[in-house]
C-alpha cells in the first residue's frame, strides 16, 4: 500500500480524534498522536484497550470529560472534507436510515441501555441512528452521520436532526428509505412538511389484512391512506402500495409486502427493488463490526467516541482503498503504519 496515503489517513484520525476529545496539541502532553496507535490497534483485532495500551484511562478520562456534540461535529468536519472531494453536493442522493445495536452484559441501568432478554448473556444495547448514502451511481456509499439514542426518543426529531446536520453536504435527496420500524405516524408526517420523499417498509398490521387477503398472488394495489399524529393531533396523508406474495429469489421465498410513500411515481416503477437498496446500509454495519472495539464502560460518550472511530475507518477504506484490499486487512496495515509513524515499537 501507498505509505504516503495511509499518513495521510492517520493525521485525519488524529484531527478527529482531537477535536471529539477538546485537546489542544499546544497544551496537552497526550494528544491524538499518542492515542492513535493504540485505537487503531484495538480495532484492528478487535480487543479491548485495556489489553493494548497504558494510556487507556486517560484516554476514557478524556471521552468522558467531552461532549457528544463534539464528536459528531469532529465527525461531520471530516465528511465535509470527503463530500467536497467527490462533489457529493453536487449529486442527487438516496439515503437510508438504520439503527445498529452493540451489546451490554452488565447491569442495565439509565436511559443511554436499552433492555434485552438476557439471552446469550446480552442484558441490553448501546443504539446507534446512521444516516448514510445508498444510491447506485455513487461509489462513495457512506454513513454521513451517526447520532447516539436513548430510551423514549422521537423517531422524527432525530432524524429531522440528521437532515439538518447533512443537508449542505450532498445534492438533492431524491428518496429516504426506511425499514418498518420508522412506520410512524408522527416521522411520515415531518417529512411530508418538510417536502421529503420517503419509502417505508409497513410492518404487518391485522387492520391491513383486510385488503391483502382478496388479492391475487403477484398484484399490486395502491390505496390513498389518511393518518394522525396522536401526540399533537395533526392529520397526513399517503400512498400505501400493497403486493401480493411477491417471489424474494434471495430467500427463495414469496411475500406480502407494504409500502408507505408520498412520491406517486415511485409506485410505476419497481418498488421492490428501489427498497432492496437499503439493505446497503446493513452491509455497511456488517463491515464496520470488523473495525469493533470491546468495551464494557456504560458511558454512552465512550461508547459513542469507539463507533465514530471505527466509522472513520470504514469511510476511509470505502473512499480511497476499497479496490485495493479487504477492509479487515486495512486496518491492520493502518496499525503497523501506526506504530511505525508514531515509532512505537510495542504499544
Amino acid at each position: 500500500m501507498n505509505e504516503k496515503t495511509l499518513c495521510v489517513n492517520l493525521e485525519f484520525l488524529m484531527k478527529f480524534i482531537d477535536e471529539s476529545l477538546g485537546i489542544d496539541r499546544a497544551t496537552n502532553n497526550l494528544n491524538g498522536f499518542d492515542f492513535i496507535a493504540p485505537l487503531i490497534e484495538t480495532s484492528a483485532y478487535n480487543s479491548y484497550m485495556e489489553n493494548i495500551s497504558n494510556k487507556t484511562d486517560t484516554i476514557y478520562l478524556r471521552m468522558k470529560d467531552s461532549l457528544i456534540s463534539m464528536m459528531e461535529y469532529a465527525y461531520l468536519n471530516y465528511i465535509k472534507g470527503v463530500s467536497k472531494k467527490f462533489e457529493l453536493n453536487k449529486k442527487d442522493v438516496i439515503l437510508a436510515f438504520d439503527y445498529t445495536e452493540e451489546n451490554f452484559y452488565g447491569d442495565v441501568q439509565g436511559f443511554d441501555i436499552h433492555g434485552w432478554t438476557g439471552k446469550e448473556g446480552i442484558t441490553g444495547h448501546f443504539k446507534f441512528l446512521t444516516c448514510s448514502i445508498i444510491s447506485d451511481d455513487i461509489p462513495e456509499k457512506i454513513p454521513l452521520i451517526s447520532v447516539p439514542i436513548r430510551m423514549g426518543h422521537y423517531k422524527s426529531h432525530v432524524i429531522k436532526y440528521c437532515l439538518s446536520l447533512i443537508e449542505k453536504l450532498v445534492g438533492e435527496i431524491q428518496l429516504i428509505i426506511f425499514d418498518r420500524g420508522f412506520y410512524d405516524n408522527d416521522l411520515m408526517y415531518e417529512l411530508g412538511e418538510l417536502n421529503l420523499p420517503y419509502l417505508i417498509f409497513v410492518p404487518k398490521q391485522i387492520d391491513k389484512q383486510s385488503i391483502l387477503y382478496p388479492m391475487k398472488e403477484g398484484k399490486q394495489v395502491i390505496i390513498y391512506n389518511e393518518f394522525k399524529v396522536k401526540r399533537t393531533g395533526k392529520s397526513g396523508e399517503n400512498l400505501l402500495t400493497f403486493l401480493k406474495q411477491i417471489y424474494d429469489p434471495k430467500s427463495d421465498k414469496k411475500y406480502d409486502w407494504v409500502f408507505a410513500t408520498n412520491v406517486e411515481d415511485i409506485l410505476l416503477d419497481n418498488i421492490i427493488a428501489i427498497y432492496k437498496k437499503r439493505w446497503r446500509i446493513e452491509t455497511q454495519f456488517r463491515v464496520q463490526d470488523e473495525a469493533r472495539i470491546r468495551c464494557k464502560s456504560t458511558d454512552m460518550k465512550v461508547r459513542f467516541f469507539f463507533f465514530l472511530f471505527q466509522q472513520m475507518l470504514q469511510v476511509q477504506w470505502i473512499c480511497f482503498h476499497k479496490n485495493d484490499l479487504p477492509f479487515k486487512e486495512f486496518i491492520i496495515e493502518m496499525a503497523k503504519m501506526s506504530r511505525k509513524w508514531t515509532k512505537t515499537d510495542k504499544i
